[in-house]
């Protein structure tokens, strides 16, 4: 089998849980393929290595496309690194595409190899309206290369059954065509490590208990909600940012401006890390967290809750998308609601409200170390039991088979069909 992945980030250009995902998949179904099958995957960036049956080939476009603004050029550059894609590839069985940046690829190799498209929901663009503020009228177009990709889909990976329950609402999908895989963990590479040298270095005092905050600086993470929570945790706290990649300037100018008024607190220092932190010291810094804080309001499944799990830390995360399947409340963390129900019809709490549950649920878990304690280990033995790599590529595989199999039995049946017919 001949199997393709698409993807816009690959190690080592990778900023979200996507680039996780498809780094750690690619690596697990490598170890369980033979050696007569065959993996490539296209990314964005430079890369250009080959481990076995794996081949990643980075996809850059010299191409001077105008356009009105910088949001529609971003679009209009990924779209020209989707057309070279589209003509790399050849002889392909599965083509596996991730993010709506590399949809339009997926959908040309489909029809040029006739190879049943899959995608994976790492998000869904119509439930991120901040994305306008990005792309601007650009947004219209990824919500449009989304549909048209999942319209054509011939099976979908949910990470999370909220993500299934998502996808069958927008875009009117069977069941039988979604498979639910969840994101996964190394529990060997994601595991407790105190490093008091690397918080040092980070100028975080290991000696005082932090609050930890990981994610891109976007609205979609919450860190405002966090930000505005901050008056109301334990005097002498710690609360360490791990923000890097601003979506917009005018979220990196309202961030600067937070920092600036809770850096006037001496009993809450802010410690705001704004640079990409490399995969050792954030290990080191889950591991260390008195507590890890998820307050986002749109999360498919929230794999930075499993990654501070797997270092046994407690979190405290919001009950949105997918976080409910990984947090078990009162066992590996606690749930805090975003939203308020109203019958069927959910809508926002109050910030202020949202704000002042996430230190509640902070402060009871610094104030009893021994909840602490059974948070921290709870939350490692589910990473460990419940989110293998390994288990999670196996499943990927024989839905890749299984589709692939469906395949060939229609192309079998529509020959025959024409082979039945009589000339008129």
């Amino acid at each position: 089998m001949h199997i393709a992945l698409l993807t816009n980030e690959y190690p080592p250009h990778v900023y979200g849980g996507a680039g996780v995902h498809v780094a750690y998949l690619t690596r697990e179904m490598a170890r369980l393929c033979s050696p007569e099958d065959r993996i490539s995957v296209l990314c964005f960036g430079d890369q250009n290595e080959r481990q076995g049956p794996l081949r990643v080939r980075g996809v850059a476009s010299r191409a001077s496309i105008p356009a009105p603004g910088p949001g529609q050029g971003k679009v209009l550059q990924a779209l020209a690194r989707n057309l070279i894609m589209s003509g790399s590839l050849e002889d392909v069985d599965i083509v596996h595409c991730h993010t709506w940046y590399t949809h339009l690829a997926g959908c040309l190799i489909k029809s040029f190899c006739s190879a049943p498209l899959v995608l994976t929901t790492h998000s869904l663009e119509p439930h991120r309206p901040w994305k306008a503020a990005q792309l601007g009228s650009g947004y219209q177009a990824s919500i449009w290369l989304e549909r048209t990709a999942y319209e054509l889909a011939d099976g979908v990976v949910a990470v999370s059954q909220s993500m299934a329950k998502d996808v069958r609402t927008l875009y009117d999908l069977d069941k039988e065509r979604i498979e639910i895989i969840p994101n996964g963990i190394d529990t060997a590479e994601y595991a407790p490590r105190h490093d008091r040298e690397a918080l040092k270095g980070l100028g975080i005092d290991p000696d005082r208990p932090y609050v930890l905050f990981v994610g891109r600086l976007t609205e979609q993470k919450g860190i405002f909600h966090l930000l505005r929570a901050i008056p109301s945790l334990r005097a002498g706290i710690q609360v360490v940012l791990c923000a890097a990649s601003p979506d917009t300037p005018e979220i990196a100018k309202a961030m600067e401006q937070a920092e600036g008024d809770f850096g006037r607190d001496p009993d809450r220092q802010v410690i705001w890390i704004r640079e990409v932190v490399d995969k050792e010291r954030l290990i080191a810094l889950y591991s260390q967290a008195a507590v890890f804080v998820c307050p986002s309001i749109y999360e498919p499944f929230g794999i930075i809750n499993l990654e501070a799990m797997a270092c046994g830390a407690p979190v405290v995360a919001s009950a949105v998308g997918g976080i409910p399947e990984i947090v078990l409340p009162g066992e590996t963390g606690y749930l805090v609601p975003f939203e308020r129900s109203a019958a069927d019809n959910p809508e926002p709490r109050r910030p202020e409200a949202f704000s002042s549950d996430l230190a509640q649920a902070v402060n009871r878990i610094v104030d009893h170390p021994e909840l602490a304690r059974f948070m921290a280990e709870r939350g490692r033995q589910r990473a460990r039991e419940t989110f293998s790599w390994t288990a999670i590529a196996s499943k990927t595989l024989d839905f890749y088979q299984r589709l692939a199999q469906g395949t060939k039995a229609k192309t079998s049946e529509d020959q025959n069909g024409l082979e039945g017919q009589t000339p008129d």
